[in-house]
């Protein structure tokens, strides 16, 4: 079972830049398929980047692509979301998740982080 553990959040004007991470323990972290995932006050899990077990192949919402960057440290145990010219309307709680499969859908996550606000300012 793996446990994972967001950092990195925090508040940010418009136009600004964060890195979060989600740091992996208890399992091989490099047998999983890692997803970030943001909620917004009122909606739902929607999904933002997704990278596969070796980081050879990455997918991302429309909304965030050119934007942010999914990456991993397998050596690190730790999934990274570089996130560039950040907007009001990214501003959400992100979740880092783990899959074995490839996936978008949030149902197909069966290890969830706590989370880490994200807040942008205009």
């Amino acid at each position: 079972q793996v446990q994972l553990v967001e950092s990195g959040g925090g508040l940010v004007q418009a136009g600004g830049s964060l890195r979060l991470s989600c740091a992996g323990s208890g399992g091989t972290f490099s047998n999983y398929a890692m997803g970030w995932f943001r909620q917004a006050p009122g909606k739902e899990h929607e999904f933002a980047a997704y990278i596969n077990w070796s980081g050879g192949s990455t997918n991302y919402v429309d909304s965030v692509k050119d934007r942010f960057t999914i990456s991993r440290d397998n050596a690190k145990n730790t999934v990274y979301l570089q996130m560039n010219s950040l907007k009001p309307e990214d501003t959400a709680v992100y979740y880092c998740a783990a899959s074995t499969i490839r996936a978008t859908s949030a149902n197909r996550y069966a290890y969830w982080g706590q989370g880490t606000q994200v807040t942008v300012s205009s």
